[in-house]
């Protein structure tokens, strides 16, 4: 009598299907993203402290090796940061104060352009409520209380600095501590301290790309301005530096405002020529030669570049502009560096080191179609390799079980 031996039921592989993983993982991103949302009032003076310990760190280093002590080298970090943060905190002031005083003194003349502009609409066959909505923005009401609120402003900005004063001081005594990890922690550690240097190191180039182009643009626009006869062309020119931080579209920001005072003080001659100034200095310096410097610096694509400004200041508010590139390597440097399956996405993001190292050889046909798929795959590249890795790992779970059964199925009998 044969005994038939019955094959174990193949058990379904462990973990969650891919589906409802990604639905937790965007929902657990969801809850992260309010939290800091909520907190953003903290974290961003913090996150602002953050980044300038670590663009001043280097300080530290020609100190130490002239034989300072390590005491007193970090107390320069220290005053560093200070004198940072005091011209910041200065600028704005200034800038406030100005802004508040140009409202007053060109309220009348304000008030004329918005109802000769309103007029001129009508007279193109705009409705009255459409000419009305296209001037709202520039209704002296709206303005002066702006203006009125421009001191509140400046003491919320002091008070975060104050804040940012104070982490300034334990991160950069942290610092220096950290320092030494490599020599500590090199051979267990050694690629995580690797990718914190980068990420220094990066948001070091960073900044002083932009601050270098943000000289030089503030600089012309300043000068400009003065030559045309624009009103406070100094607060422009701080309105200008401040927004070259500003990835893609700190440009309109810092011209809106001087663009608006040549309208009113000289008419559309003064304002046609401030634009033709703006479109000469800023788009080829802001938009055509600086992000592609950025790009190479932080290996960041524009798309995301400018997706991360939009996102980020969603996030923790008008800071978030400023800081959208670190904040934006940093979450690379957290989610997809660490995991060596990301290269995709990081290739995505722009960073071209994570390129394979043999690509396919080269098909112009392939090639076409793949660039008529571009959009498509930058749109979907995150969603579809969360998929991807989840299925697959699903797959290999699969195999795994079947071989195990296989092989407790040959030993028998």
């Amino acid at each position: 009598m044969t005994t038939q031996t019955t094959a174990p039921d193949t058990a379904p592989a462990p973990g969650m299907s891919p589906t409802v993983r990604t639905l937790v993982t965007l929902a657990a991103a969801v809850v992260v993203l309010a939290g800091v949302h909520a907190a953003s009032g903290i974290l961003g003076p913090l996150l602002l402290a953050a980044v300038i310990v670590i663009i001043v760190m280097p300080v530290r280093e020609p100190l130490v090796r002239r034989g300072w002590p390590g005491w007193l080298a970090t107390t320069g970090v220290i005053v560093t940061a200070y004198l940072i943060l005091a011209a910041l905190l200065a600028m704005l002031v200034f800038a406030g104060v100005k802004f508040g005083q140009l409202v007053a003194d060109y309220l009348g003349e304000l008030r004329q352009t918005v109802d000769d502009l309103t007029g001129m609409l009508q007279n193109l066959g705009l409705d009255t409520d459409v000419a009305d909505l296209a001037t709202s923005w520039l209704e002296p009401g709206k303005v002066l209380s702006i203006a009125s609120n421009v001191s509140g402003i400046v003491v919320s900005i002091g008070t975060a600095f104050f804040f940012v004063l104070a982490y300034a001081i334990f991160m950069s005594a942290d610092a220096a501590r950290y320092g030494t990890a490599r020599t500590h922690f090199g051979r267990t550690h050694g690629v995580v301290i690797d990718r914190v240097t980068g990420y220094n190191r990066g948001v070091r180039r960073y900044f002083v790309v932009n601050a270098s182009f943000g000289l030089v643009v503030a600089v012309i626009d300043g000068l400009a301005l003065w030559a045309l006869g624009v009103p406070a062309p100094v607060v422009w020119a701080i309105l200008a530096f401040v927004t070259n931080f500003v990835p893609n579209i700190g440009f309109i920001l810092g011209l809106v405002p001087p663009l608006v005072m040549a309208l009113v003080v000289g008419g559309w001659p003064l304002a046609l020529a401030v634009a033709a100034v703006y479109c000469v200095v800023n788009v080829v310096l802001q938009v055509l030669v600086q992000p592609k410097f950025v790009s190479d610096t932080v290996s960041l694509s524009l798309t995301l570049s400018f997706m991360s400004v939009i996102f980020w200041t969603f996030i923790i508010g008008p800071l978030g502009a400023i800081l959208a590139i670190p904040l934006t390597l940093l979450t690379r440097a957290l989610i997809l560096e660490p995991d060596p399956g990301s290269g995709w996405l990081r290739w995505l993001s722009g960073d071209g080191d994570a390129a394979p190292k043999d690509p396919l050889p080269d098909d112009g046909a392939a090639a076409a179609g793949d660039a008529d798929l571009a959009p498509a795959v930058v749109g979907a590249g995150a969603v579809m390799d969360g998929a991807d890795d989840a299925v697959t790992a699903g797959a290999v779970s699969d195999d795994a079980i079947s071989d195990d059964a296989a092989e407790r199925g040959d030993a028998r009998p």
